[in-house]
């Protein structure tokens, strides 16, 4: 039997949150460098599944198949695709810096919290949410991915409540009613669209008889299992409604700028950078596998929503005078590029939508780290109370300048590319959708040009004036995101070679093709 490097790339981070729970009180130091070393040990295992994989060879690789709930056909069923391999591989280079830059947010002295081990289980839970997050994207069971993408509800739930954000303008108390109301929507949002997935994935249960993803797909594909028109449509919008609640797509996506707002920096990234995409995979495996001509026939609808999501979210984080929340804002725009591309139904825009899931994490994860570090430094998430940053501290505003301009898909950096994939995928089938779109560029050049220049240029306010430059801890979270911009900037061929050969094939499961150009012929 082959090693089931899969189940091990889940199970060490989750072996790891138990360990980083279970030691003692006073060694806070010693959990911090298990949860690290941990979350390491998993990067380690997620980049050995990278090089294994093959991008030429069959579509689930690294199989794994083990008889769990007979009676029901439940299975433990694990593999992953192009898209997949590349999700795994993202969340696994994500927590070590989540870990890095949170190494002070939970510690007793500084938050002045009198609850039992809050450092332990501070980076337990982070650990735990990757473990939870990764084998969402291994799973090739319905039932064994519906389990999981509930459970990490529980573990986020306690990092935005417990563990909150400390820069707050209003008083303590206010401050843990607003995490406490935060996190309880987080939970409640959440909770509803699980539910409702639960009935469909029953629902499933009832049409095919198991719950197996390769194999209902094969059926539906070989004609041996037929789905009447309204059962199918009823069951893709049980599932799509769960992911379009953890994308989150308009309008269903009020919980996350409270959510972004009141966790910590690192938590914040954890929640839009690693969680959130477990909604859009779910999306491309299972509601466009599962239900190929109801995704056809909600198409018209969702694409709708996405245009509102990217131009409502660029709109309104034009406005804001948070910063974390104008970053959720601009996540919730973002998350309407992704879907748009999804849904556009041409290997250009489910290409774009893949790669923009890799490169809106690497960003994301760089701007809100660096804000964090801001924030931290100033005790207040307020634009207004900032300015001249960038003349007392050079280089965190220059890199907080670059996760900006990444933001904003300036050509030369990650998100760029994704983005120009998504816009010439809806251009080639729905080109008034794509000329809507565009216009989520020109707001999203205007709200992160506007942030800098707020918080980073002008005169020097005096509460800014002593404030230290990053510090190597925090260069070392910075500076390897941006390093990455640059490179998938200007060379994305590395991860389009690995998720293209599965969108092609998700493609081929929806039964189209992309639209062929109309060339006048040559007289």
């Amino acid at each position: 039997m082959s090693f089931p490097l899969l189940t091990a790339t889940a199970a060490l981070p989750a072996i790891g949150a138990i360990a980083t729970a279970a030691v003692p009180a006073a060694q806070r130091v010693a959990a911090k460098w298990l949860a690290l070393l941990v979350s390491l040990a998993t990067l380690v295992l997620a980049a050995i599944v990278l090089v294994r994989f093959d991008p030429g060879g069959d579509r689930y690789q690294l199989t794994e198949s083990h008889a769990w709930i007979k009676d029901f056909g439940v299975r433990y069923e694990l593999g992953v695709d192009g898209i997949g391999v590349a999700l795994v591989a993202l969340t696994a280079l994500l927590i070590p810096f989540v870990i890095l830059a949170g190494w002070h947010d939970a510690d007793p002295q500084e938050t002045g919290s009198k609850r039992w081990r809050p450092t332990q289980g501070f980076f337990a839970l982070i650990l735990a949410v990757e473990a939870m997050v990764i084998i969402s994207f291994e799973a090739t069971d319905v039932f064994l991915f519906y389990i999981f993408f509930e459970a990490m509800l529980i573990p986020m739930y306690f990092l935005i409540g417990g563990f909150g954000d400390r820069a707050h303008e209003h008083g303590d108390d206010a401050a843990a009613t607003q995490r406490s109301y935060a996190a309880v929507k987080f939970l409640l949002y959440n909770l509803v669209g699980g539910l409702i997935m639960l009935a469909a994935v029953i629902g499933l249960y009832v049409v095919a008889g198991n719950f197996s993803l390769q194999e209902i797909v094969q059926a539906r594909a070989d004609g041996s299992l037929h789905m009447a028109t309204s059962t199918e449509r009823w069951l893709f919008l049980g599932f799509f409604f769960a992911f379009a609640v953890k994308a989150p797509l308009w309008p269903l996506h009020t919980w996350l700028p409270n959510a972004m707002g009141e966790a910590t920096a690192p938590v914040a990234v954890l929640i839009t950078a690693v969680v959130d995409k477990v909604g859009t995979f779910a999306m491309l495996r299972f509601c466009l596998q599962l239900f190929p001509e109801a995704s056809k026939w909600a198409t018209p609808v969702i694409l709708v929503l996405a245009l509102i999501s990217i131009i409502y979210g660029a709109l309104l984080a034009v406005g804001q005078r948070d910063i974390k929340r104008l970053v959720a804002y601009a996540s919730i725009s973002h998350f309407g590029f992704i879907i748009l591309g999804i849904f556009a139904m041409t290997s250009q825009g489910q290409s774009g939508a893949t790669l923009y899931m890799v490169n809106h994490g690497i960003s994301t994860a760089a701007l809100m780290l660096v804000a964090g570090f801001l924030i931290s430094r100033r005790g207040s998430r307020l634009i207004a109370d900032y300015g001249g940053v960038q003349k007392v501290a050079p280089v965190l505003a220059g890199t907080f300048l670059i996760g900006g301009l990444a933001t904003l898909s300036l050509p030369g950096l990650a998100p760029f590319v994704s983005e120009f994939l998504v816009l010439v995928g809806a251009f080639e089938r729905y080109p008034a959708v794509g000329i809507v779109a565009t216009f989520g560029i020109v707001l999203a050049a205007l709200y992160t040009l506007v942030l800098y220049q707020r918080t980073m240029t002008g005169p020097v306010k005096a509460e800014v004036a002593e404030m230290p430059d990053l510090r190597v801890r925090e260069l070392l979270v910075v500076a390897p995101l941006i390093a990455l911009l640059i490179f998938l900037g200007v060379y994305p061929k590395p991860v389009t070679d690995i998720v293209n050969p599965a969108v092609q094939q998700t493609m081929s499961d929806v039964h189209k093709t992309d639209p062929k150009p109309e060339v006048e012929a040559a007289k």
